[in-house]
């Protein structure tokens, strides 16, 4: 039993590894032309597809459950899913990609906004000093004044993504203990894709792909490699993945080995694309990480954890 923790463990960090993969295999399709949307697509509706056999196999044939909750999955796909991903897709772009993610991380401390506004859940210290650390934080991460350029776009989409995070977040707390997390994820995706590729065929969002050579890691290379990248590395491996750890361990605790999915995607970035913060971003990444982690902290100190074999969403939604 004592390997089970360890597993989990595992898992997690196998989980934040995949996810963190997935704005450096995006960049290279960007920058060969993709849009971000088109890329988003082929992320999310091809592994909407893998994933929809364990999904329905998950079910057992539970179609009321899924009925019951095809509201919430829609939701879940235009917030987690379509803006989240379009957003971030977008702010590498103009952004490096460990501040890209850093600025969607912010989303869960947007999530204690709406608690307190919404429904009057008033933050306890401990979230209330998080927060305020990770708002410091995003004063280093954007170097305003520094070396590293100011991009008011791609903080601007950054932001957005924190917004789609937060809706996640939202929802997941809402989420119907008998609906899988696999049904959740693979449905979610395949709403998403099917909405964007809707919204860019009538040429409100632009749909832009290339199929020739990119430049991956400093070599030419098929297009074909970042796709399978984005959807089996980054979407497929990393959703089974986190949703398997996260059984094991609870949503709480993989939320906290969740946030190394910041360091890991710097880390790669660094090594494929020479892409480093400087150092007052980097500790700004710091304050934001440990920000996030003192709002979980609070989060698991102050609700009853799930009951055993109870169904939990992914803690990443990357």
């Amino acid at each position: 039993m004592q390997s089970r923790p360890a597993a989990g463990a595992a898992l997690a960090l196998l989980s934040a590894v995949t996810f963190a993969t997935s704005g450096t295999f995006a960049r290279s399709l960007i920058e060969a032309g993709w849009s971000a949307e088109a890329a988003v697509i082929a992320r999310v509706g091809v592994a909407a597809l893998v994933l929809a056999i364990p999904a329905l196999l998950s079910l057992r044939g539970r179609w009321h459950v899924l009925r019951s909750n095809s509201a919430a999955i829609v939701m879940f796909g235009l917030l987690g899913v379509a803006l989240a991903q379009v957003c971030f897709f977008n702010a590498v772009r103009y952004l490096p990609v460990g501040i890209a993610l850093l600025l969607e991380y912010l989303g869960i401390i947007l999530v204690v906004g709406w608690m307190w506004v919404r429904h009057g859940q008033r933050p306890r210290r401990l979230t209330v000093a998080g927060s305020a650390a990770a708002l410091c934080g995003l004063a280093f991460v954007l170097d305003i004044t520094g070396t590293a350029g100011f991009h008011p776009i791609g903080v601007l989409w950054g932001l957005g993504a924190a917004f789609g995070l937060a809706g996640y977040f939202v929802l997941a707390g809402r989420v119907d203990p008998r609906l899988p997390s696999v049904a959740m994820a693979s449905g979610g995706m395949a709403v998403g894709a099917a909405v964007l590729l809707l919204v860019g065929l009538t040429g409100l969002l632009p749909l832009r792909a290339t199929f020739g050579e990119v430049t991956f890691a400093g070599h030419r290379t098929t297009w074909l490699l970042p796709i399978v990248g984005l959807t089996l590395v980054a979407a497929v491996i990393a959703y089974l993945a986190g949703i398997a750890g996260t059984r094991i361990l609870g949503p709480r605790l993989s939320s906290f080995v969740g946030l190394t999915e910041v360091l890991f995607a710097v880390l790669i970035a660094w090594l494929f694309l020479d892409e480093l913060p400087t150092a007052w971003q980097l500790f700004g990444g710091a304050l934001i990480v440990a920000g996030v982690a003192l709002v979980r902290l609070d989060e698991l100190r102050g609700t009853p954890a799930p009951a055993p074999g109870e169904p939990a969403l992914a803690a990443t939604t990357r």
